[in-house]
């Protein structure tokens, strides 16, 4: 009798054993402890605009994916690397982002020197380098055909025959926005006149607002009765001018209706939060691929506001004329020049 009670016991315990090899399993996969690290661009979070979209990529991905990140909000110029650098050197980091084309250069090295770590670069200058490390991933946008749809718009609904641009720093980048934004207005109506202004020629332009607010009371002084800006956190100043002007405002990055309801015709959104969150999921499942990853009107990278808020001020038929030149660019019957 002592005998079989002491198997039973002895089989018991097996039971146990093995119960708990199999949860040890699950929860020592290489990613499932992995936390991730932002570093923001220039204006930081509460940007209302490109930094924040980003932080919404982290804030679902915690909610929907479980996982835990830190963020860093630099200075500037070697600030920018240490950061990185700093999130990199950490184990419990898995995955470590960059917010922003500046940081290309300093990403590139590091993600070198930590050939173990996995990186991402949104809007990353993929012009500049001549070889993108395996462990980065590129991310880059087609700003200009985003913006040329908020161009048609604008080009339809301005009744002063004068519409303005506001850029944050005077760069590739942001000359993307506004090529694609004239040549929008362009294709409806080449007689416009379009006034075009940037906050600087640093990275400091991104977070003026009381600059922007100047530059954006000057376009409207001179004529125009729609600005779109592409200048981060320098674009509330832009908001708080058309309000005073009576005018409107095209908001970019984020839906940013909110901002300035009624004031805001629609914005160009680039889905810089389902790209974080696509990019941690894939990093989570073991399928993270490096090098360049292109994100347009097909790819559903960018595109137009059009809803509730804004439909009273954005008629059928222009609404109509805009989805068709949506269909024609992703088809490639229109062609934008850069």
């Amino acid at each position: 009798m002592k005998i079989f009670q002491i198997v039973i016991i002895i089989y018991a315990l097996s039971l146990i054993i093995g119960c708990n090899k199999k949860t040890n399993t699950t929860f020592d996969s290489p990613n499932q402890k992995k936390k991730v690290g932002l570093v923001f661009d220039v204006g930081g979070k509460g940007d209302k605009s490109f930094n924040d979209a980003a932080f919404k990529g982290l804030v679902r991905a915690k909610k929907e994916l479980g996982i835990d990140f830190e963020v860093i909000e630099p200075g500037d110029g070697s600030d920018r690397e240490s950061a990185l650098r700093k999130l990199a050197s950490k184990d419990e980091i898995g995955i470590v982002f960059a917010v922003g084309f500046i940081f290309t250069d300093d990403i590139t090295a590091i993600a070198k020197d930590f050939p173990n770590k996995k990186f991402g670069c949104v809007d990353y200058s993929v012009a500049s380098q001549k070889e993108i490390p395996v462990n980065l991933t590129a991310l880059e946008f087609k700003e200009d055909e985003g913006s040329f749809l908020v161009g048609t718009i604008a080009a339809m609904l301005t009744k002063t025959n004068t519409v303005g641009f506001l850029g944050g720093m005077e760069s590739a980048l942001i000359k993307k926005f506004e090529t694609g934004y004239r040549q929008g207005i362009e294709y409806i109506n080449p007689k416009i006149k379009i006034l075009s202004s940037y906050v600087s020629v640093s990275s400091d332009g991104f977070k003026n607002p009381g600059k922007g607010k100047e530059i954006a009371l000057s376009e409207y002084n001179s004529g125009a009765d729609i600005i779109y800006h592409a200048s981060g956190l320098s674009g509330v100043g832009l908001f708080e001018a058309a309000r005073e002007m009576k005018k409107f405002a095209i908001g970019v990055d984020l839906d940013q209706y909110n901002e300035a309801p009624g004031v805001i015709l629609t914005s160009m959104i680039k889905l810089v939060d389902e790209v974080i969150f696509q990019t941690i999921k894939d990093y989570s499942e073991n399928k993270f691929i490096g090098g360049v990853k292109t994100l347009g009107l097909k790819e559903k990278g960018v595109d137009y506001i059009y809803d509730n808020n804004n439909k009273n001020l954005i008629p059928e038929d222009v609404r109509k004329k805009v989805e068709d030149i949506k269909s024609k660019i992703i088809s490639g019957d229109i062609k934008i020049k850069n």
